[in-house]
């Protein structure tokens, strides 16, 4: 197992970037989450909700980096029709984490594994979601069945928890 991609358990800042649109199509949007992802967005997400007149819409909600901020309002600007985001900071706490690698049957998976900031026991643990689909769909197995594997390798590697 090799460890990779340590960070400690912190307070942090974070900008919280919102918009809403009533007019924009699904497929803008999941190429909106693509762009943001690949320029460092922490997170990417969005509700329905109803609009002005009745009209359904979307609110955006992106997470980022406060330095990041003006990358992912540009990028929200191109690709949909709003006229303004709401930009606001935000502390949030972020809980150490290591990337942990477990081989299973099919090839290496990626374990995204967290601590509890008191204990440093693990606290959660989750094969990471593309790792998993790339070998399901290399070996034409169900996601879930490479997923529970991964799940069941890494816990199989842990050390015993005495009492």
């Amino acid at each position: 197992m090799s460890l990779a991609s340590v960070q400690s358990s912190s307070l942090e800042t974070v900008t919280v970037l919102e918009t809403q649109v009533d007019d924009l199509s699904p497929q803008a949007i999941g190429y909106l989450y693509d762009r943001l992802l690949e320029i460092g967005a922490l997170d990417v997400f969005t509700q329905g909700l109803t609009m002005k007149k009745s009209r359904p819409g979307h609110l955006i909600t992106v997470i980022a980096q406060p330095e990041q901020a003006p990358a992912c309002e540009q990028i929200i600007f191109q690709e949909t029709t709003t006229l303004g985001i709401r930009r606001q900071l935000q502390q949030r706490v972020a809980l150490r984490r290591e990337r942990q690698r477990v081989a299973t049957p099919w090839g290496n998976i990626h374990i995204k594994v967290a601590f509890d900031p008191r204990t440093d026991q693990v606290i959660n643990a989750h094969p990471e979601y593309e790792d998993c689909a790339d070998l399901a769909r290399q070996h034409q197995l169900p996601w879930r069945t490479v997923h529970h594997q991964a799940l069941c390798q890494w816990q199989a590697q842990q050390p015993e928890i005495q009492p």
